[in-house]
């Protein structure tokens, strides 16, 4: 014989543990104190202007001068 099984019961265990998950997401995303928060954002800082840097066109479309200070020139 099959054993029964109370949907109700099931029903809320499951919502409890999706609750469970919620909350450990939440917890990662949103439990850091100010020092972990401010040391995440100058990383990204750090990062951003690494990599700015290291382009080799401007964002706007035009090139960078070259390291005599003269734009480089295409086609030459």
């Amino acid at each position: 014989m099959a054993k029964v099984i109370n949907l109700n019961r099931f029903r809320k265990q499951k919502a409890k543990a999706e609750r469970r998950t919620q909350a450990d997401i939440n917890r990662r995303l949103h439990g850091r104190t100010k020092a972990e928060r401010a040391r995440e954002a100058l990383q990204k800082q750090q990062l951003t202007r690494r990599v700015d840097g290291a382009r080799l066109e401007k964002p706007d479309g035009s090139v960078e001068p070259d390291a005599e200070g003269e734009p480089e020139e295409e086609g030459v």
